[in-house]
């Protein structure tokens, strides 16, 4: 049973992993809670923890792994038509700049219910040392589709460190969503002088783009318009265990 400010923080998690793939800092959770300390936060997610209902991972900032949620609600916080929850492979992030290392539980149901679509791996994107632009299509995964909303996806398998603080690993898989432009905060692929392809966080300073890593070994780059073009959005994350 939990109290109402440990499910409130639960479905917070789990609303923003369902949207960014990147779960909430603990200030973003102490204004979403409408608490005074970080540290009543802390207490609530060493309650969650106790409880089961999520897991975090060691060594990794904001790395929190939802599990499970009560009985009887879905990953929207609405009640699903099967009442169980369990966890998947699947995260909100794309290459190395989610903001987790959190793993986005997936919403069990019968086969006949759920809809899946085939994501084309198209290569590799680096986090951290440039490596070339992405590729072709090398194969494909599956995904739930109401995982993935409206657009066209593409995935592409993540190399380098320099988005771990974002909980993005190397070997991680990202899923991005193919769009032109993003809000700054949002984790991209930029295609950097159409011959380099990296995932990093987008900043907008004025008439420049930043691209920051999510490492302190790595610096931010600041490039003109005229040599970024937004590939995608990062909005899934998969993982092998």
């Amino acid at each position: 049973m939990l109290t109402r400010k440990q499910f409130e923080l639960l479905r917070f998690i789990q609303e923003r992993l369902r949207e960014s793939g990147v779960p909430p800092s603990f200030d973003e959770m102490k204004d979403a809670l409408d608490l005074r300390s970080k540290s009543g936060i802390h207490r609530l997610i060493m309650a969650l923890e106790e409880r089961g209902f999520i897991r975090r991972l060691p060594n990794r900032a904001r790395a929190l792994e939802i599990i499970k949620l009560p009985e009887g609600v879905g990953a929207g916080g609405q009640p699903t038509a099967r009442g169980r929850f369990s966890p998947s492979i699947v995260q909100g992030g794309l290459g190395k700049d989610s903001g987790l290392g959190k793993v986005r539980p997936v919403e069990t149901a019968s086969d006949d219910i759920r809809t899946t679509i085939a994501i084309p791996v198209m290569g590799r994107i680096a986090a951290g040392t440039p490596i070339s632009a992405i590729q072709s299509r090398s194969h494909s995964v599956a995904l739930p589709a109401d995982m993935l909303g409206a657009g066209e996806h593409f995935a592409l398998e993540v190399r380098g460190d320099s988005m771990v603080d974002a909980g993005i690993l190397d070997g991680d898989t990202v899923v991005i969503r193919k769009q032109d432009s993003a809000n700054t905060g949002d984790i991209i692929v930029a295609l950097i002088d159409d011959e380099e392809a990296t995932l990093k966080r987008l900043r907008k300073r004025g008439s420049s783009i930043a691209l920051e890593a999510a490492n302190p070994a790595y610096e931010t780059r600041v490039l003109g318009p005229d040599r970024v073009k937004i590939q995608g959005r990062l909005v899934n994350l998969m993982r092998r265990y």
